[in-house]
């Protein structure tokens, strides 16, 4: 496995598969994940690269912030 996502997980990601209107499927793609808030980097070939772990770190920060809040516990002084 790659540590960088395929051409179609990216396709998958973003849901664009295709390019519209003049801007190419990388573009597209690229305002995707801009939007999304997907770090990214395009390269020399002008194709949006998404490292693996991006993925998987922005899923379990996600879990993260669903998981109900711990109050601290304070002694109770009588």
């Amino acid at each position: 496995m790659s540590i960088f996502l395929t051409p179609e997980e990216v396709a998958e990601l973003t849901g664009i598969r295709r390019g519209c209107k003049g801007k190419s499927r990388e573009q597209r793609q690229a305002t995707a994940l801009k939007s999304m808030g997907v770090p990214h980097y395009i390269n020399a070939a002008k194709r949006p690269i998404v490292a693996r772990a991006a993925i998987e770190g922005s899923a379990a920060a996600l879990a993260k912030s669903n998981a109900p809040a711990v109050e601290a516990w304070e002694p109770v002084m009588h």
